[in-house]
């Protein structure tokens, strides 16, 4: 659903990279939960979820088992990845979702996930280590649907996209069926009328006292939308029960991580046990930034300037070793610890600084540099490209610490100088 995803500002533009880039793994939003944590909230806000509990032990699997006494269990690995029900362990054990009757085997599934790594399709190629396993009440699916709220830019606001076609990519329903695609815009001041939720129930193909109960979900899910800041909320499949409930049996929600100021609660959620350790180190300097494969390192203002940058540095040949977007106020201690974190990387050969100063300070830029510079005791080749506010002033700094850097007179020339020095 990446085309349906909001205006990217900040650190909303990584999302564009990971699209821009086949070079990297998949990745949505700053924040996301994991499904357990999802359906958490989902029942705190009267939204119909199945019961459940978590284990992180084996132990906690014999105990839970007995406490939620259920006809029958479905046992569901806890990554931040799809395709899980084909996924293989590093034990050999194969699925990430399982369903018993047998309240002995929710102990032994649970046993061979917990600690084990999970390699599905959407996971990196080492795959992710399972820490926690959701034991859920199973429910006989009779129908499935697919429901989502998300921000769409095309209508620069929130938009219902439903099929009643769940439990299946919905990419490829999309591609194959887009009749079967239902899509309808919000009006961020009025919210989602009962109307509008009735009409998205019955295209869903809900029809009488489910369909009302249908409806009451929907108008549910945007409130919960809108209480968390959230950037999407998609429920597959969506669906109705043999018995006639109507049940959000697996959900995903996003967040806009522009909100964590005043969604603390939520977004302590997060471990960062399945983020990159690099990542999470320049979120805590304030740095936008991503790892990729390549080996000449980017310091740049501006996510359009940094892909513009890589796209260049591509161009001549080489190949870029990350994104990092220090932005418009950046100080010269953040400079300092962009270094830190690109020289960190053992496959980055040389570094390319590349800024725009219209709100940056260049003369900030070049302290920050050769501060740097000085303190970690850089070795690797640094070319610099400088312009805008203070220029000179900038130039003169880098020029009076007698460091090895090369200036750079525009990007293209910093490109190429960037991959002859690998050669």
């Amino acid at each position: 659903m990446a085309s349906l995803i909001g205006k990217c500002f900040g650190r909303e533009a990584l999302h564009l990279l990971r699209n821009h880039l086949n070079t990297v793994k998949p990745q949505v939003r700053c924040l996301n939960l994991q499904e357990y944590q999802s359906k958490m909230l989902m029942a705190e806000n009267g939204i119909n979820v199945q019961r459940f509990q978590v284990a992180s032990s084996p132990g906690d699997a014999l105990e839970i088992s007995e406490k939620l006494n259920v006809d029958e269990y479905v046992i569901k690995a806890q990554i931040l990845a799809g395709g899980r029900g084909k996924g293989t362990f590093s034990n050999g054990f194969q699925g990430g979702v399982h369903l018993t009757k047998d309240k002995r085997k929710v102990n032994e599934f649970v046993d061979k996930m917990l600690g084990q790594t999970l390699v599905t399709k959407q996971t990196p190629k080492d795959g992710v280590k399972v820490s926690k396993v959701m034991v859920a009440e199973a429910l006989d699916i009779e129908r499935e649907t697919y429901f989502a709220i998300l921000m769409d830019r095309k209508y620069n606001g929130p938009v219902m996209v439903g099929s009643p076609e769940g439990g299946m990519d919905i990419e490829e329903v999309a591609e194959k069926r887009p009749e079967a695609i239902f899509t309808d815009p919000i009006d961020i001041l009025t919210g989602v009328t009962h109307e509008q939720a009735l009409k998205m129930a019955s295209n869903l193909g809900f029809v009488g006292d489910k369909q009302k109960e249908a409806a009451a979900q929907i108008l549910n899910l945007y409130k919960l939308f809108v209480k968390v800041d959230a950037t999407q909320v998609e429920i597959n499949p969506f669906g109705e029960t043999d018995t006639g409930r109507v049940v959000c049996f697996d959900a995903k929600i996003n967040f806009d991580d522009n909100a964590a100021f005043r969604q603390t609660e939520v977004f302590a959620m997060d471990d960062m046990a399945e983020s990159d350790p690099r990542e999470v180190e320049a979120a805590k300097s304030n740095l936008n930034y991503i790892g990729l494969d390549g080996n000449i390192a980017c310091l740049v203002n501006g996510a359009g300037l940094a892909m513009a940058t890589m796209d260049i540095i591509k161009l001549h040949g080489g190949s870029p070793a990350n994104f990092l977007d220090v932005g418009g106020n950046v100080t010269e201690k953040q400079v300092y610890d962009a270094f830190k974190l690109l020289t960190a990387d053992k496959q980055v050969k040389a570094i390319l600084v590349n800024i725009f100063g219209g709100i940056v300070n260049c003369a900030t830029i070049a302290n920050g540099i050769t501060n740097a510079c000085k303190s970690i005791n850089l070795t690797l080749p640094l070319i610099v490209r400088l312009e805008g506010t203070n220029v000179e002033e900038a130039k003169q700094i880098l020029k009076d610490s007698n460091l090895p850097i090369l200036s750079a007179a525009n990007l293209d020339d910093a490109a190429k100088k960037a991959v002859s020095c690998l050669s």
